[in-house]
C-alpha cells in the first residue's frame, strides 16, 4: 500500500522537558520522524517545550512551536494551521500520549478534523488502563500475574488481604514507574497504596502478586496496514523482575531464553499488538519468564509508541524504528520500505545480530546526599551507555568503561569492595553498582550459587563473570615481558582494557599497548549491518573487537577490518557520553551541529560516542560512526586508524574535555580551543591567576592538592569556604563548608 495521498500536513507532539523515565531518546525518535515525513513532502508542524533538542532546530520541521504541552497550545497551533490532516503522538513518550488523550476527550481533534495516526485512542486507553489491559489479555489467552485493580484505598486493602505479600503496586497512566513499589511488609502497604492512587491521573492502581526471581524480556515490534508484523529486537534484562527496566542492565539479543520459549513469546507479542487496535506503527512489549525448565511466560505490559528501548533497539540493530514507524503511519507497508543499512533488502527483513550489546544505566546519586540508592520499580537512572562486542563479556566491559565513574572495567583496578557484609548487603538490596559488586563477590570467593540465590540473576551471566575473574587471576601470574600472546589476545577479546591488564601485570598502560602492538594484537572494526554480514552494508556504523590473524594460501597473515580509511581530510568529534545531571542533551545538540559544520567545510566527519539515546549516534549523522566508549584507549586506536586532521573536544562537555590533556601530550591536534586555553579556563588556580593578571575582581582563593594544604588555606582564608574541584560540570563535588570538621 503506497503512501496515503490525503495526508499532506502532520502535527508531531514532542516529549517536553527531560525527566527521569523520559530523556533524549524521544529527541532522537522525534528527529527521525520529522526527517522521515519531510522526505515524503509532508508539511511538518512540531510542538515541544524543550529548546535544548535537535528536533526543535528550525531546520528540522517546517514549523516549530516552543510552547507548553497543553491542549490550549494545541488549539493555538491548529488555528494557525487549519490544514493539518493528522497528529502523530507516538514520538513524544508518555507526555505526548497523555496530551493526545486529553485533546481527544475535549473533542479538539474532531473539531479541527485531525486524524490520529501511528496509534489509536482505543489502543492507548487499553494499554494505559491496567484493568482494561488485564481483561483483554485474559480474553485472548495471554497469561497475566494474579492481579486486581483498585480505585480506592478500601478496595486496595481487600486485594492485599486476598493475595498476601509480597505485592507489587503499579499506578495507571504514569511513566518511569512513578507510584510503583514492591511491598514486602504489611506495615508499609497503606502508605505506598495511598501514594500510588495519588500519582495516577485516574486514581487507579493495579496490585499484582510479586513475581520474585522471574526473568524479564522486552520485544520491539512494528506493524503495517497490511497486518504484517516484524520483531526488531529481543532484549533481556540481566536483573530479574522487581527492578524497573530503565534501571536494569540489559542485553541483546536475549542470552538465556530457549528457542522454543522465544517462539512462544514472539507469537504472544504479535497477538497482543494485533488485539489492541488496527493501527500501523510500533510497540514495546514486556514479558516475565519463570526461571525454571517450564519457562512459563506472562505479559507485563505493552506500550503502543516508541520508547526508551526503541532507541536502544535501533542502535543495537541498525534498524531505525522511529523512522520506519513514521513511514508506516502515513500508509507505507513494510515490504515497500528499504532496509536503511543494506539498501538491498526491505524493512520486512528482521535484523540478525552477530554481536552482543549491553546497556548499563547511569545514575547521579552523588548529586543528592542522603537519597535512597536502592533500585526498585521506580526508575532512578538519568542516562545510559551501550557497549557492542563480539561476546557478552566484551560488550559488558565496554559498557562499564563508558560510564565515566573512574572505573576501567570489571576488577583489576583495586577499587572494588572487600568487606563480606557490605557485598552481601549490596547484592541483597539491589544497588546501582551491582554490575561491579558481583565481580567483587566472586573475587572474595562467594560461590555463584550463593550470588544467584541472593540476586536471582541467571547462572549463565554469573558464569561469564567467573570466567573473567579466572582470566584475571591467570594473567596476574605473569609480567609484561612473559605474558603470552594467546593470553593477551584472550584478555582483549573479553574486553579488558590496557589499564586493567597493566594492573594485573604491574606495569604501565603504555607498556601493555606497546606489547600488544608488537604481537600484532590490534583493534579491528566491524559493521553493524542488521544481517550478520549476509548482505553488503552501505552505512559506516562500526564497533571494535579483536580477532586472530588469518593465514592466506600465500603465507601472508591478515585480520579482516571493515573500516576502510579514505584519503579525504577528516575531523573527529568526541561525544558527551551518558546523560547525567549537568551534562545532557544540550551537548549532543552541539556535537550534531559540529558534525554538520565540518561536513559543510568538506571534511569527512567521524563521530565517537557511546550513548544510544542520542541523535549523534544515529548512523547517518556523521560520515562514520564509531559506537565506542569515550575512553582513552578506544579514542587513541580510532585516531591511529583514521589519522584525522584534528579532533574537536569542546562540544562533548566534560567527557571530552577530560581527554584533552592526554590528546595534547600524544601530539594529536585539537581543533578549535587549544588544550592550553581549555586548561586555563578549567583549572581553578590558573583561571584565578588570569583574573589577577588582568585586574579583574575575584574572591580570595587558594589551591590545594592534599588535605594538609587545604587545612592550611582554611586558616588563611577564614570560613565559610566554597570547596570546588577543577574540570567538573554542574557543581560536581562542590560544597560550602563552615568549619574545619566539615572540611576534613
Amino acid at each position: 500500500m503506497p503512501k496515503r495521498k490525503d495526508l499532506n500536513s502532520i502535527l508531531i507532539i514532542g516529549s517536553g522537558p527531560i525527566i527521569i523515565g523520559q530523556a533524549c531518546e524521544f529527541d532522537y525518535s522525534g528527529s527521525q520522524a520529522l526527517r522521515s515525513l519531510r522526505e515524503d513532502g509532508i508539511e511538518t508542524i512540531l510542538i515541544n517545550s524543550n529548546p535544548a533538542t535537535i528536533m526543535t532546530d528550525p531546520s528540522m520541521a517546517d514549523h516549530v512551536y516552543l510552547l507548553p504541552l497543553t491542549t490550549k497550545s494545541i488549539i493555538e497551533v491548529l488555528k494557525k494551521h487549519p490544514n493539518v490532516d493528522a497528529v502523530l503522538p507516538t514520538m513524544g513518550g508518555q507526555t505526548a500520549l497523555n496530551l493526545c488523550i486529553e485533546a481527544d476527550d475535549k473533542g479538539i481533534w474532531e473539531d479541527f478534523g485531525v486524524e490520529i495516526i501511528g496509534v489509536d485512542i482505543n489502543a492507548i486507553n487499553i494499554t494505559e488502563d491496567r484493568e482494561k489491559f488485564r481483561e483483554l489479555m485474559l480474553k485472548i489467552g495471554i497469561g497475566m500475574p494474579p492481579q486486581a485493580s483498585a480505585t480506592s484505598f478500601l478496595k486496595g486493602k481487600e486485594i492485599a488481604q486476598e493475595f498476601g505479600f509480597p505485592l507489587v503496586i503499579r499506578a495507571s497512566y504514569t511513566l518511569g514507574g512513578a507510584g510503583a513499589s514492591i511491598v514486602y511488609d504489611p506495615k508499609d502497604f497503606d502508605e505506598l497504596l495511598s501514594r500510588g492512587l495519588e500519582v495516577s491521573p485516574i486514581h487507579e492502581v493495579m496490585i499484582d502478586k510479586a513475581l520474585m526471581g522471574w526473568k524479564e524480556y522486552e520485544l520491539e515490534l512494528l506493524r503495517d496496514k497490511n497486518d504484517n508484523v516484524v520483531i526488531i529486537c529481543t532484549i533481556e534484562n540481566m536483573d530479574p523482575m522487581g527492578i524497573h527496566t530503565g534501571d536494569s542492565i540489559t542485553v541483546a539479543p536475549a542470552m538465556t531464553l530457549s528457542d522454543t520459549a522465544f517462539q512462544r513469546m514472539r507469537d504472544m507479542a504479535i497477538k497482543m499488538m494485533r488485539s489492541i487496535g488496527e493501527f500501523a506503527g510500533g510497540c514495546n512489549v514486556q514479558f516475565a519468564v519463570s526461571p525454571d525448565e517450564k519457562e512459563d511466560i506472562i505479559a507485563i505490559e505493552i506500550n503502543p509508541r516508541v520508547s526508551r528501548s526503541s532507541a536502544l533497539a535501533s542502535k543495537a540493530t541498525g534498524y531505525p524504528i522511529a523512522k520506519i514507524a513514521s513511514k508506516l503511519a502515513i500508509g507505507y507497508s513494510l515490504d515497500e520500505l528499504e532496509n536503511q543499512i543494506t539498501k538491498s533488502t526491505s524493512a520486512l527483513f528482521e535484523p540478525t545480530l552477530d554481536y552482543v550489546i549491553v546497556k548499563i544505566p547511569r545514575w547521579n546519586f552523588d548529586k543528592f546526599e542522603g537519597s535512597d540508592r536502592t533500585l526498585g520499580l521506580q526508575m532512578k537512572s538519568v542516562g545510559e551507555v551501550m557497549g557492542i562486542g563480539r561476546s557478552f563479556q566484551e560488550a559488558l566491559h565496554k559498557a562499564t568503561q563508558s560510564l565515566e565513574i573512574k572505573r576501567n572495567g570489571l576488577g583489576a583496578d583495586g577499587k572494588g569492595y572487600t568487606n563480606y557484609d557490605q557485598i552481601i548487603n549490596k547484592l541483597t538490596y539491589a544497588s546501582w553498582d551491582r554490575v561491579f559488586v558481583i565481580y567483587d563477590a566472586i573475587q572474595l570467593g562467594i560461590p555463584l550459587s550463593r550470588i544467584h540465590e541472593i540476586t536471582k540473576i541467571d547462572m549463565w551471566f554469573l558464569k561469564q563473570y567467573e570466567e573473567l575473574h579466572h582470566l584475571e587471576m591467570e594473567i596476574s601470574k605473569y609480567s609484561v615481558e612473559t605474558v603470552t600472546k594467546e593470553l593477551l589476545l584472550e584478555a582483549k577479546q573479553k574486553g579488558f582494557a590496557d589499564r586493567q591488564i597493566a594492573y594485573m601485570l604491574d606495569c604501565y598502560e603504555s607498556e601493555v599497548h606497546k606489547k600488544r602492538t608488537q604481537l600484532g594484537i590490534n583493534r579491528v572494526y566491524k559493521l553493524v549491518d542488521t544481517c550478520a554480514a549476509e548482505f553488503k552494508a552501505m552505512t559506516p556504523y562500526y564497533y571494535s573487537t579483536f580477532e586472530e590473524e588469518v593465514e592466506t594460501p600465500d603465507g601472508s597473515r591478515y585480520v579482516a577490518n571493515d573500516s576502510e580509511v579514505t584519503d579525504r581530510k577528516k575531523i573527529v568529534v568526541l561525544g558527551s557520553g551518558p546523560n547525567r545531571i549537568g551534562q545532557g542533551i544540550e551537548f549532543d545538540y552541539c556535537c550534531v551541529h559540529g558534525v554538520l559544520a565540518a561536513a559543510e567545510c568538506g571534511y569527512e566527519t567521524i563521530m565517537i560516542n557511546c550513548n544510544p539515546e542520542t541523535v549523534s549516534t544515529d548512523f547517518d549523522t556523521a560520515d562514520k560512526l564509531y559506537f565506542e566508549p569515550v575512553f582513552w584507549e578506544h579514542i587513541y586506536d580510532i585516531i591511529r586508524h583514521e589519522k584525522p586532521e584534528g579532533i574537536i573536544v569542546q562540544l562533548g562537555g566534560q567527557t571530552a574535555l577530560k581527554l584533552a590533556e592526554k590528546l595534547d601530550r600524544y601530539g594529536i591536534k585539537i581543533i578549535g580551543t587549544s588544550f592550553k586555553s581549555l586548561d586555563l579556563a578549567e583549572d581553578r588556580g590558573s583561571f584565578s591567576k588570569l583574573l589577577k593578571a588582568n585586574n579583574i575582581p575575584y574572591p580570595q582563593f587558594g589551591v590545594a592538592e592534599n588535605a594538609d594544604e587545604a587545612l592550611a588555606l582554611a586558616d588563611e582564608l577564614n570560613f565559610p569556604l566554597l570547596v570546588r574541584p577543577s574540570y567538573v560540570l554542574g557543581g560536581q563535588g562542590m560544597k560550602i563548608v563552615i568549619n574545619k570538621e566539615e572540611l576534613e
